[in-house]
């Protein structure tokens, strides 16, 4: 311990970044977290509530219903298709579709570069510290050695300075290692949230095969009855 806080002191001007580097990243990768919470949509909650609301309300009560909504299936996704419902299932499925890859996707990996930045640069600079602080040990190991003044004491103190210029190398693997392992992490769950997605709009266009034209509630044949004309215009 005595040992780092003297690399604290003495390579300030390297510990100094790297300890906002941290900082930041820490910051960065709780923001994530939250937005990634604030993303999520228990389907098993909300698709009975919207087939409630739509098959008593009508198209209007269910577009109602997912504007109200904070979380993104519903209030950007659902919003989407539901907007473009009088123009018929084909126009719903391109309308989800690039709501997903124009406006969710960033909205998903925002953050996600910095992350991976803060983690390659940090490594680097914790390198380059630890070159940086060698060259001046062994400088000085070469001064003393021509002036005479070896001794185990003076062998003794450069390899402290040596030990003292790894702590650098330490604090950028320190830095990294957890904001990789955070980036895959993130990276997955934004790969899993798309294809969660892409279920949800099959979800909603089934829902809305059963509707009537006018968008006055739900027609009353069975949801599990699909026309030949509905079912082509899913596949379509």
């Amino acid at each position: 311990m005595e040992a780092f806080v003297k690399f604290v002191k003495d390579e300030w001007y390297f510990a100094a970044p790297m300890f906002l580097m941290i900082l930041v990243a820490l910051i960065l990768v709780i923001w994530r977290l939250m937005l990634n919470v604030h993303a999520r949509t228990n389907m098993n909650e909300f698709l009975p509530a919207f087939q409630d609301k739509l098959e008593k309300e009508g198209i209007a009560g269910a577009l109602a219903f997912c504007k109200s909504r904070y979380d993104i299936i519903p209030k950007r996704l659902y919003v989407a298709g539901l907007e473009t419902s009088k123009q018929g299932l084909s126009a719903m499925r391109r309308s989800m579709a690039n709501v997903i890859e124009l406006e969710i996707s960033p909205d998903l990996n925002f953050l996600l570069a910095p992350i991976l930045a803060i983690a390659k640069i940090g490594t680097m600079v914790g390198l380059l510290g630890t070159v940086i602080s060698m060259i001046k040990t062994f400088n000085a190991i070469g001064q003393a050695a021509t002036a005479g003044a070896g001794g185990a004491g003076s062998m003794g103190t450069q390899s402290q300075a040596i030990g003292l210029a790894l702590f650098a190398t330490m604090l950028g693997l320190i830095t990294a290692i957890p904001l990789v392992f955070a980036h895959v992490l993130f990276k997955d769950w934004v790969s899993r949230f798309e294809l969660k997605m892409k279920g949800a709009a099959q979800k909603l266009l089934i829902l809305m095969q059963n509707v009537k034209p006018g968008g006055g509630g739900a027609a009353t044949k069975p949801a599990a009855v699909v026309s030949a004309g509905a079912a082509a215009a899913v596949k379509a």
